[in-house]
């Protein structure tokens, strides 16, 4: 009978508490809890649940570029009124830390949990207010050069994508955030409201979804890519839909909840760089969320009607998975 040993050409080591980096395909024996395990990686997607937000609302923004378990969100509308309220995760609970200076909802965020950038939203009015995060408090600085409502954005605080939105009309007015202002850069090919955005900073983002109000509108399924000079049309959603949630990179990109015209939906696509792929739903349909993450490892929060606090946490395909062998 073949050995592991003689398959892999190493032993099966035993240790106290499980390894901090295993390979896949790795097998090792854990004293502590007498088990044998492996590393293996996800064949499909999931979602599993979340500590509950401690204001629920929706049309929030989050620091798209923050991790599964530190991010954080700020804005919304608690249906109503909108809040200035911001919250920080650390991947089990929800924390409330200092307030925006201006409230509103159906805002844009970037960056990360400890340095975040909220522009945009309503209202009084449209707004082109921009605030930075640096940890512990919120500043004002400059301006968008639109005032908008239900844009997107992603980035980080030196580097950061503003697209899409609504001013009198949808818009497909594009901004570029350099660390201290605003710039107008090339439009979206399609002027829409309530996209997606995914993206790393401000020279290479994905844009998808959304919705154009007005005659010979609704919902959308168009993805745009951008290189920091242009946006070029690429491979559609599978299903249109607007209010859509968006994490990952432009390369990786994830796309849950949304409103494809007729109610909320659950539905999660993967971006491979080239194509959308439908995965597993969420357990919860909404619209009018947010997220943050990667597309394997993301989490997104609030959206929905009625509004809700729920968060959920996303294992992507192919992600690491430590599993228990099962000797008997």
């Amino acid at each position: 009978m073949s050995q592991y040993k003689g398959i892999v050409g190493q032993k099966v080591v035993s240790y106290t508490t499980d390894p901090d980096n295993p390979v896949i395909g790795q097998v090792w024996y854990n004293a502590t809890a007498n088990t044998l395990k492996l590393e293996s990686a996800t064949t499909s997607g999931s979602w599993s649940s979340g500590g509950n937000l401690n204001t629920a609302r929706k049309r929030l923004a989050s620091s798209g570029n923050g991790i599964q378990t530190a991010t954080i969100v700020f804005g919304g509308d608690t249906d109503p009124p909108h809040v200035a309220v911001a919250e920080s995760y650390n991947g089990s609970s929800w924390t409330e830390v200092s307030d925006l200076n201006t409230a509103r909802d159906a805002l844009a965020g970037a960056g990360t949990a400890t340095a975040a950038l909220a522009f945009g939203g309503r209202p009084p009015g449209q707004l082109a207010v921009t605030e930075t995060w640096n940890g512990s408090s919120w500043t004002e600085v400059a301006d968008l050069n639109t005032a908008r409502e239900r844009l997107a954005g992603t980035g980080t605080t030196t580097s950061a994508l503003a697209d899409g939105g609504k001013t009198a009309n949808n818009s497909a007015l594009t901004e570029s955030w350099n660390g201290s202002s605003w710039t107008e850069v090339a439009d979206l090919n399609l002027a829409r409201n309530t996209l997606g955005n995914a993206g790393a900073d401000n020279t290479s983002v994905l844009a998808f979804g959304g919705n154009v109000d007005g005659a010979g509108g609704g919902r959308k399924a168009e993805t745009e890519s951008w290189n920091g000079s242009s946006w070029t049309e690429t491979t559609d959603l599978n299903t249109a839909r607007a209010e859509i949630s968006g994490s990952g990179i432009a390369a990786n990109a994830l796309a849950a909840g949304g409103d494809n015209g007729t109610t909320q939906v659950a539905l999660t696509e993967q971006w491979s760089g080239s194509t959308w792929s439908e995965d597993s739903d969420m357990s919860t349909a909404r619209f009018g969320l947010t997220g943050s993450g990667t597309g394997t490892l993301a989490v997104v929060m609030g959206g929905g009607d009625p509004i809700k606090n729920s968060t959920e946490e996303w294992l992507g395909t192919g992600s690491p998975l430590t599993q228990t062998i099962d000797t008997d």
